[in-house]
């Protein structure tokens, strides 16, 4: 992960996105700006990003809506929600919508600067795994490259999000073992809400993996415990 990421930052508070861009840019990021959802759409579309940190309350066109839309594209850019409501159940809506972290306002800026620089982990393409976990993990018509961190079908690569790949890589390492929310909180950096977004992103993994996410064959829910994935055809 590099310092020099592009960050696109997405407010209708200009005095907001002003203090933002300065305190990023002096901590080594590049930066663009949005006053609204349509100029972040023009934005995303043009630069492309390599991490989103945008307001949940805007006027028109809301950080949701925006987040939900940029999902159905596909598109796998780590989003970062900003909101003054910071309740469990706005939080876990962010997450829901594909989100992959949520920072209620006010809040101080070197937690924003570390959540970034988690995301941008995330995102990275993953060391080399050990020799015992380097060859690809069959789920059914799917095979996820444990080397290259990309999961592959018939159809070719399909796509998910930061949190999604972080989530498959950190089960494939460890096939057959239980982990639990806490190891996988963990293993992604989550905070306190992380329990309840790891669920989050499970329900979301097994829309891609499995054929009927409600029956699933390979990412296992374990009772009082956590979740385990099983390879296999």
């Amino acid at each position: 992960m590099s310092d020099d990421a592009l960050i696109l930052v997405v407010d209708d508070d200009a005095r907001l996105r002003d203090l933002l861009s300065r305190y990023l840019v002096a901590n080594g990021f590049r930066v663009s700006t949005a006053d609204s959802a349509a100029e972040a759409r023009d934005r995303l579309r043009v630069l492309q990003p390599d991490l989103v940190v945008m307001d949940v309350m805007m006027p028109g066109e809301s950080g949701l809506e925006l987040t939900e839309a940029h999902r159905r594209d596909n598109t796998m850019t780590p989003i970062l929600l900003l909101t003054a409501r910071g309740a469990p159940e706005d939080r876990i809506a962010g997450f829901e919508a594909g989100a992959d972290d949520y920072l209620p306002k006010p809040f101080d800026p070197r937690e924003l600067l570390l959540r970034i620089r988690a995301l941008l982990r995330r995102a990275a393409p993953p060391p080399p795994p050990a020799e015992a976990a380097s060859g690809p993990l069959a789920l059914g018509a799917l095979h996820f490259d444990r080397a290259r961190g990309e999961l592959r079908g018939p159809a070719g690569v399909v796509r998910l999000t930061g949190g999604e790949a972080a989530l498959l890589a950190a089960l494939a390492a460890r096939p057959h073992e239980v982990l639990t929310r806490e190891d996988l909180a963990v293993v992604l950096e989550m905070d306190e809400a992380g329990e309840r977004a790891i669920d989050v992103q499970v329900t979301r993994l097994r829309r891609k993996i499995e054929t009927d996410p409600r029956e699933p064959r390979f990412l296992h829910t374990v009772r009082g415990r956590g979740y385990v994935l099983k390879p296999g055809y």
